[in-house]
């Protein structure tokens, strides 16, 4: 393993700023993962040509695969930076390694993005179960395992942006919801309470940027880093909106 790597970052100062690239050089470590990257660029922020710049803005929170935080594009794919491990990143590009924001989001600043697209869609389908309160409302219905079975892939959603990163249909000139909230609304819609707002959900499916916006690429199945099988959520909710809409034509 060499001593030093290379690091090519696409920096954007702000939202209406063009962008450019910066690489570093940085000591090989141990374990080291994207972030850990990002960290010693922020305590020595110097490029290969010994210009002194700035830290390099991205997002992050859990630091474990858990909440979606720090998704951007590492060596041209898609992932979280906690969990992309240096070791296998310089395996993939001896040249280096190369870090972009996201293309489907507004880029604030560097590889921080604005992801308010997901959770407007998440707001679309409903993509919570309403609660009448906090008080002890005592045992909730109950969930057969088979359907809890199935309910737990979907549940494992994060809110990337990597399916719709991937995703040829979600783009600035689209209002396709994307595959993340057409999973949600499923998820939401096998729960015994989340049913009552089953047709809202359909009803939207069924709408302009719904189900039908879907291309079936299937990208966003072979990205989800969660493993979620969002193919299998999108043919669901292909046959949910189809008697949805039947049912709708016959008043019931």
């Amino acid at each position: 393993m060499a001593k030093t790597f290379r690091v090519k970052v696409l920096r954007q100062d702000g939202p209406q700023d063009g962008s450019h690239w910066e690489t570093f050089e940085l000591p090989y470590e141990d374990g080291m993962n994207i972030t850990t990257v990002l960290l010693r660029i922020a305590a020595n922020p110097v490029t290969v040509d010994g210009k002194e710049t700035t830290p390099v803005a991205y997002d992050s929170c859990c630091l474990e695969e858990v909440c979606g935080a720090c998704t951007m594009v590492i060596n041209g794919r898609v992932r979280q930076g906690c969990s992309a491990l240096v070791d296998a990143l310089l395996k993939e590009s001896s040249d280096g390694i190369e870090l972009r924001p996201m293309t489907k989001f507004p880029v604030i600043r560097d590889l921080l993005v604005n992801r308010k697209a997901m959770f407007e869609s998440l707001k679309k389908v409903k993509g919570w179960i309403h609660v009448d309160g906090y008080y002890d409302l005592g045992p909730g219905p109950r969930v057969s395992p088979k359907v809890q079975e199935e309910a737990y892939p979907l549940s494992r959603c994060m809110t990337c942006g990597c399916c719709v990163e991937a995703c040829p249909q979600f783009n600035e000139h689209s209002t396709f919801i994307g595959p993340a909230a057409i999973s949600q609304a499923i998820l939401f819609n096998m729960h015994p309470t989340g049913k009552v707002d089953r047709d809202d959900r359909l009803a939207v499916l069924a709408g302009v940027g719904g189900i039908a916006d879907c291309g079936n690429s299937q990208n966003c199945v072979k990205v989800c880093p969660k493993e979620i099988p969002l193919t299998d959520s999108i043919a669901e909710a292909g046959r949910d909106t189809t008697l949805y809409t039947f049912r709708k034509w016959f008043g019931r």
